[in-house]
């Protein structure tokens, strides 16, 4: 490719100073000596020419192609309805017309709701990656076919970075419904056993105006309303216990509406407790009253009420009972008014000493079945005719007296059931045979009669005991001799995780229940661990946030424990279910907001794509699959790139210069002939004038 440049032996304003005296010279000359003085002027021409150096140059250029972004939107909004076809037909449109501009290479870009953070389609950052490597003035433009839901629009076409014209090719069709829900405030932490107001708006387009709405509490129903779209409205929904507490509010579908993802919203709530309060009553004073005392006294969210009966009844000397203790023992206000406030009740070495009249052990019978805790730690009293399981309490505990007490050195020993139990599961010292802690030296013949036997005695009696009655727990220890653990007699024992873990599952912490499903999110893997006392659980079965469903197998782990992992594709809440048990996993955010508003709309993008020259238009039918794709064509000038039925490409014609050749033409020889040429041709001009006009000039 040939070209002229110039190189001035004199700086350029001497240079066009010279040019312009010698224009005005040769003009001059003209108007004074007429058609003679244009060798002159030519003289004067080549002189100019000459300083300024001119030069032919050859460049070796090999063209290079332009770049096209051809920038798919692959996400969960623009895989509704028939957009995968639309998006499919498009693309292999946009490669074919590619294919027919010469000197233009196109670049596929995938783009899905599952990249970087997974927080929205980021269609501009994955544009902008594609022509990193690509100078600015090799790229003709960039084609996104999207649904025009992308989540980092830049504010302007300068914050863009783009010197090319953008095209939005938008799927989806007119007159799309959807309902939604957009959560306008929402709690993270709420007291248990008081309510939670969530806020929340009921979005339509298309709908009629009024929706259903449905409240759950991890998997349950709670309650149902009926709202109008477009007002606020407030949801109270009561913490019912600590930890996470997974709310889900649905609104009932439209028909024909994009999605049903949208319809649902997902808050979790983590359950605080403001203070346990644990009622114990300590039958007569013994060694191991303290260690019951100090292990609630030592955990700073426990409220203990304790009283000791130091008294019984049937000891009667004549002193007056107001001179025998600090307080009188309020049984009424305790077992009777203020029953319900007591989150656990203990009973410890306690006997039937007509202290407390039948009718409260009824009440404490009710206080357990409608949802409270009791833990009875028995001593040889409850052998004797004086027990408990002798009250109405008998119908409630989980083993009944035999009439014996083992006064025996032995070791306490899990059981089968115990090691899958998580109060006694990996009990620091139960993973050796015998257990590595020291003895206990009686305990209370009993039988078994419900609930779970988790620990031992001698000849393999219950020791420990477990059982639910309706809504509330019962927990039976039949040895007084926990203490010795305490104490550190022969090494002592775990105590603190035996009896912390016992008051933590009547309480019902979630990490202690014996039958229960969990789910864990680990970036885009779902762990799920499912505890429980059978040999083998059911399989789990895995629901997507889109409604896709799937069976996973459990593989057995630790003792009562059963483990998969489970990858996924999908973010949002995924339910994970199976032996009417239910979980929740939230891969990425709980509410996504690539699935928060997914009616498609060219004008969201519009003015961005303006801006640049191109243009945002939808390409999908208002019927079928089909789709309507404008004529592709190269532009080589002007700033507009689109048309009713087109859109263009800016094409530069760039190219790569492999070798350079440059060849003066005023320098050397050529311009001194070419100078010594023009003065001697003024000066022959000039002397044949002279001589024509002289008078003795030979005819």
């Amino acid at each position: 490719m040939w070209s002229l440049s110039f190189a001035p032996l004199v700086p350029l304003p001497l240079l066009i100073g010279l040019a312009l005296l010698a224009a005005l010279a040769a003009g001059a000359a003209l108007v004074l000596a007429g058609r003679s003085a244009i060798l002159r002027a030519l003289a004067l021409i080549v002189l100019t020419l000459t300083l300024a150096d001119p030069s032919l140059v050859f460049e070796d250029r090999e063209p290079v192609k332009d770049v096209v972004s051809v920038v798919v939107d692959r996400s969960g909004s623009n895989r509704l309805a028939d957009r995968t076809a639309q998006t499919e037909a498009t693309l292999a449109d946009v490669e074919r017309q590619l294919r027919g501009v010469p000197g233009v290479e196109p670049r596929i870009v995938d783009v899905t709701d599952m990249q970087g953070s997974g927080d929205g389609t980021r269609l501009f950052e994955a544009l902008a990656a594609s022509i990193a490597d690509v100078p600015s003035e090799r790229v003709a433009g960039a084609i996104v076919i999207t649904d025009g839901l992308a989540h980092d629009a830049p504010p302007n076409a300068e914050a863009l970075g783009l010197k090319a014209p953008l095209h939005i090719l938008t799927t989806g069709r007119n007159a799309e419904i959807d309902r939604r829900i957009v959560l306008v405030d929402a709690p993270r932490f709420g007291i248990v056993g008081k309510d939670q107001v969530i806020r929340l708006r009921v979005i339509d387009k298309g709908g009629p105006g009024r929706a259903g709405l449905t409240i759950r509490r991890d998997g349950e129903i709670v309650a149902r309303r009926e709202v109008t779209s477009g007002q606020i409205v407030q949801v109270p929904v009561r913490i019912d216990r600590g930890g996470p507490n997974v709310v889900e509010i649905e609104a009932a579908p439209l028909d024909n509406e994009l999605t049903l993802a949208n319809n649902r919203a997902v808050i979790t709530i983590e359950g605080v407790r403001d203070k346990l309060r644990v009622l114990l009553v300590s039958g007569e004073p013994h060694p191991g009253e303290r260690t019951w005392r100090n292990l609630l006294k030592a955990d700073a969210n426990v409220d203990l009420v304790h009283f000791t009966i130091l008294r019984p009844p049937e000891k009667q000397d004549g002193t007056p009972i107001n001179e025998l203790s600090l307080i009188a023992f309020p049984t009424r206000e305790l077992f009777q008014v203020k029953i319900k406030e007591f989150d656990l009740i203990i009973f410890d070495r306690y006997a039937n000493q007509s202290i407390l009249p039948l009718l409260y052990f009824d009440n404490i019978v009710r206080y357990v079945r409608e949802g409270g805790a009791l833990l009875v730690a028995a001593g040889p009293e409850y052998s004797g005719s004086q027990s408990l399981a002798r009250t109405p309490l008998g119908q409630i505990l989980p083993a009944l007296p035999d009439g014996s007490v083992i006064d025996e050195a032995y070791r306490a020993r899990v059981s089968e059931p115990g090691r899958r139990h998580p109060v006694t599961r990996d009990l620091p010292g139960s993973e050796v045979e015998p257990p590595r802690w020291g003895e206990w030296l009686r305990m209370v013949g009993a039988r078994a009669r419900t609930g779970s036997t988790i620990m031992t005695g001698p000849g393999d009696r219950p020791l420990l005991m477990l059982s639910r009655e309706q809504k509330g727990r019962v927990a039976l220890f039949l040895s007084d001799h926990a203490w010795l653990w305490a104490r550190g007699f022969r090494d002592g024992g775990p105590h603190l995780d035996l009896l912390r873990r016992l008051g933590h599952w009547l309480m019902k912490e979630p990490e202690l229940e014996e039958e229960a499903l969990r789910a864990t999110a680990r970036g885009r893997t779902i762990e799920i661990e499912r505890q429980t006392l059978g040999d083998a659980p059911s399989s789990i079965v895995v629901t997507d946030p889109n409604g896709t469903s799937r069976t996973v197998q459990l593989e057995a782990g630790r003792p009562g424990i059963f483990s998969a992992r489970v990858p996924t594709t999908e973010f949002g809440l995924h339910r994970i279910s199976g032996d009417n048990l239910t979980a929740f996993a939230s891969v990425g955010p709980e509410n996504p907001r690539e699935l928060m508003e997914v009616v498609s709309d060219p004008a969201k993008l519009q003015q961005l794509a303006e801006a640049t020259g191109g243009s945002s238009r939808r390409i999908g039918q208002d019927s079928g699959s089909s789709v309507s794709v404008p004529r592709i064509v190269p532009v080589r000038s002007g700033s507009q790139f689109a048309g009713a039925d087109w859109i263009g490409l800016r094409i530069s014609d760039s190219g790569i210069v492999r070798g350079v050749s440059i060849s003066p033409v005023f320098i050397g020889l050529i311009g001194l002939a070419l100078l010594f040429g023009a003065l001697v041709a003024g000066w022959l001009g000039e002397t044949g004038r002279r001589f024509r006009r002289s008078p003795d000039a030979t005819p």
